[in-house]
C-alpha cells in the first residue's frame, strides 16, 4: 500500500487503537496523532464522568482530527488513532482526505472488557463501553479499509494490520471497497457482514 495515505485506526474503547497505532506508524515510517489528544477539555470531562458523547460533542473533535488529516495526506501520508464509530463520522474524515484507509480493531467483549480494567491513566470509564458498542456501525463494503481481530500481542495485532493492508487493492479512487477482513489466527481472509 501506498505510504502517502493516512491510515485512521478505529474501534471501541479498549481495542489498543493507540498502541496499534503508534507500532503502525512506527512499520511505516510516518507520523503518529493520538486522536483522543484532540478531544476539548468539555469531552474529555464529559467522558471521564461516565456520560457518553452525543454527535454536537463528536464533530469539533472531528473537525479537528480531519485538520491533521488533511495537513499529513499533503506531507506523505501518518497514522492516527480515532474511535469513528459511526459511518457519518468517518465520511467527516473521508471529507478532508478522500484516500484515507480505515483499520478498525475489533474483537471479543469479554477481551476488550478485560483490557480496558486492566489499563490506568484513561479517562474513558469501561462503564461507557456498552455506549461504544450501541454506537458502532462496521466499516461496510464500500469503505476503504481493513478489519483486524484484537487477539493476541500488539505485535502480533500489528502484523495481521500491516498484512491485510498489503493486501487492499491499489485505489485511485476515493471510497474503493474494502476488499478484507482478517484473522491471521486462520491465516485466510473473510468478509464480514455489514
Amino acid at each position: 500500500m501506498s505510504t502517502q495515505r493516512v491510515i485512521v485506526v478505529m474501534g471501541v474503547a479498549g481495542t489498543g487503537k493507540t498502541t496499534v497505532g503508534r507500532l503502525l506508524a512506527e512499520a511505516l515510517a510516518l507520523p503518529y496523532a493520538e486522536g483522543d489528544s484532540y478531544h476539548p477539555a468539555a469531552n474529555v470531562a464529559k467522558m471521564s464522568a461516565g456520560i457518553p458523547l452525543d454527535d454536537a460533542d463528536r464533530w469539533p473533535w472531528l473537525d479537528a482530527v480531519a485538520e491533521w488529516i488533511r495537513g499529513r495526506t499533503e506531507l506523505g501520508g501518518g497514522v492516527v488513532s480515532a474511535s469513528c464509530l459511526k459511518r457519518a463520522y468517518r465520511d467527516r474524515l473521508r471529507a478532508a482526505a478522500p484516500g484515507a484507509v480505515f483499520v478498525h480493531l475489533t474483537g471479543e467483549r469479554p477481551l476488550i472488557e478485560r483490557r480496558m480494567a486492566d489499563r490506568t491513566g484513561h479517562f474513558m470509564p469501561a462503564t461507557l463501553l456498552d455506549s461504544q458498542f450501541a454506537t458502532l456501525e462496521p466499516l461496510q463494503q464500500d469503505e476503504t479499509g481493513v478489519v483486524v481481530d484484537v487477539s493476541g500481542s500488539p505485535e502480533e495485532i500489528t502484523g495481521r494490520a500491516l498484512a491485510a493492508l498489503r493486501r487492499l487493492r491499489p485505489s485511485g479512487t476515493p471510497g474503493a471497497p474494502r476488499t478484507t477482513e482478517t484473522n491471521e489466527t486462520s491465516e485466510k481472509p473473510e468478509t464480514t457482514a455489514s
